[in-house]
């Protein structure tokens, strides 16, 4: 795990504390960018940030007209005792100030943060409304069985939930609860990544066989598919691949331009915000199709 040095902000995403393996990282880009490139229109939905590594990656794909939640217990209290003790042992540096500072860091504006318990969550954003979900919170079955049914009224029909550590062998409750939604509660696994499953409640055949094509051309990523009680399973592990690029933070620009100065250089330009967020379309990650459709828009307007 990366580490943040108490007098130096984060100037590189993986200055920010946090587990968010290379994999994920191009697989919620992939995922993103897919839905952006289709048109698709949805707010974002983040439960459990820790310090905030994910949900600033996110934070990049909010568009205008979307709003982007989080929500995290930080310094409060939690609902039992259960929940009290797992957050005293393995969150007890985390606070909202840290979170908010690290998000800053690479962004304009804050999404909504909701502090408290994820149960929060359902009367604080509407339902079908969002297009991803994150649930990263408690490793708590109880409150992993409600996250789930949470974003299953909180999706659209085509949204995307990620579930974290659903396999790892310290946080039993998650793999119960999502594989009990596969079995009992219509989720319909997408891929699997070494410790998060992708699903959706919508029809996985259009996702999949796209994510399948992306997967194929790439030496770098490891797949095999099986079936399982009637669902196609999809996993994916990496093989030396390289992180999706992402911008540096506002204190890395202000450090080049500080050296610039001293050196009496011109810097390059950063990439210009926009709504507190650096756009690109990762044209690279997506199938030939929508590729096609992608750069035909960009001549339209051109």
């Amino acid at each position: 795990m990366a580490t943040q040095e108490a007098t130096r902000p984060p100037h590189r995403l993986d200055d920010v504390p946090g587990w968010f393996p290379v994999l994920d990282q191009l697989l919620f880009d992939w995922f993103l960018t897919r839905q952006e490139a289709a048109g698709a229109h949805g707010d974002l939905l983040e439960v459990g940030v820790y310090m905030g590594k994910s949900a600033i990656f996110i934070g990049r794909h909010q568009r205008p007209g979307e709003k982007y939640t989080v929500c995290d217990l930080f310094e409060g209290d939690a609902p039992d005792d259960a929940n009290r003790a797992e957050s005293a042992k393995s969150y007890g540096a985390l606070t909202r100030g840290v979170f908010e500072e690290n998000y800053r860091s690479f962004h304009d504006e804050l999404p909504r943060v909701l502090q408290g318990p994820s149960s929060l969550v359902p009367a604080e954003v509407e339902p079908r409304s969002c297009r991803f979900v994150h649930i990263d919170a408690s490793h708590l079955y109880e409150h992993v069985h409600g996250d789930i049914g949470a974003a299953r009224d909180l999706l659209l029909p085509e949204g995307i939930v990620v579930l974290d550590d659903f396999r790892s062998e310290h946080t039993p409750g998650v793999s119960v609860a999502t594989w009990e939604a596969v079995l009992n509660r219509g989720l319909r696994p997408v891929c699997l990544s070494t410790q998060k499953l992708y699903g959706t409640w919508g029809d996985p055949e259009p996702v999949q066989e796209e994510l399948l094509a992306m997967a194929r051309e790439r030496s770098d990523c490891l797949l095999s598919v099986q079936e399982a009680a009637g669902h196609r399973i999809v996993r994916l592990k990496s093989r030396g691949m390289p992180a999706p690029e992402f911008p540096r933070s506002r204190h890395a620009e202000a450090a080049v331009r500080t050296r610039s100065a001293a050196s009496g250089t011109t810097p390059a330009p950063a990439p210009a915000r926009r709504g507190g967020q650096v756009r690109r379309i990762a044209v690279d990650l997506l199938p030939p199709v929508v590729t096609r459709a992608i750069r035909g828009a960009r001549a339209a307007r051109g």
